[in-house]
């Protein structure tokens, strides 16, 4: 049995020291995170290394930034889209062992009709062509990251105040389950849950405190992999640290 765990992290060196510790105290075999915020000369791979792990990231300043933190090696490393010209880090597929991994800092598409919304949902496409692709090669595939879409309303807290917002917009719902209709599986949803599972807060009006959140961190399991997977949880811990990020990790437990 191994764990696989994704995290937004917003700024890998202000949660540096989290992310650390939650990594010793859950044992995590293979970690992505997005929001990393720091260019490849600054990224701590030093502290991983350290502890045993393997490190591949691809980052830019100030914005976006993914990485893997992996107990393998990994192989067969791809940081772009094919085919798709973009400059924001936000894609890096590895090979660890017989799994393809694939983390994804989905863009946040600003407000419905907007440049950035039009640029997510072409994002998406060229994404989801990308794992279609990535299924055909290797049956045994997961997509994890920040996907900034909650599949359904009982991912939102309160789907009345939301509705017509980003996150929740029919194409990004769609887009999201037409990444399911490859032959992905939400690991999530695989397990009874308890009402309100929410993986975001903001950091304003004590969203936190409130449960006003959304679920917007997604692992998605090929149905090889699926089948293997015993739990998929959202651990809230960190998101009480001082200084946390808005983001909550999601987990999920896979047999070997």
């Amino acid at each position: 049995m191994f764990k696989l765990a994704s995290w937004n992290v917003n700024s890998l060196v202000v949660r540096l020291e989290q992310v650390l510790a939650w990594l010793d105290k859950t044992d995590t075999t293979i970690l992505a995170l997005q929001e990393t915020k720091v260019v490849d000369e600054k990224f701590p791979r030093q502290a991983f290394i350290d502890k045993g792990y393997h490190v591949v990231f691809s980052g830019q300043k100030t914005y976006n930034g993914v990485a893997v933190i992996s107990r393998q090696p990994m192989t067969e490393i791809i940081m772009d889209i094919p085919d798709f010209v973009d400059l924001q880090r936000r894609v890096l597929a590895v090979t660890i062992d017989d799994i393809r991994l694939i983390n994804l800092y989905i863009p946040n598409g600003s407000t419905r009709g907007s440049d950035k919304y039009h640029y997510k949902l072409m994002w998406l496409a060229h994404v989801t062509a990308f794992i279609k692709q990535q299924l055909k090669l290797y049956p045994r595939l997961v997509v994890v990251g920040d996907f900034n879409i909650a599949p359904e309303d009982r991912d939102v807290c309160d789907p009345i105040a939301w509705k017509d917002s980003v996150l929740v917009s029919p194409l990004e719902r769609k887009a999201f389950f037409d990444l399911l209709a490859l032959g992905l599986q939400d690991s999530f949803r695989q397990f009874t849950q308890d009402d309100q599972s929410f993986s975001w807060w903001d950091y304003r009006a004590a969203g936190f405190r409130r449960n006003a959140g959304l679920r917007i961190d997604h692992i998605l399991l090929s149905k090889e992999l699926s089948e293997r997977c015993i739990s998929s949880v959202i651990d809230k811990d960190p998101r009480r640290s001082e200084r946390p990020s808005d983001h909550a990790p999601v987990l999920v437990e896979l047999q070997s």
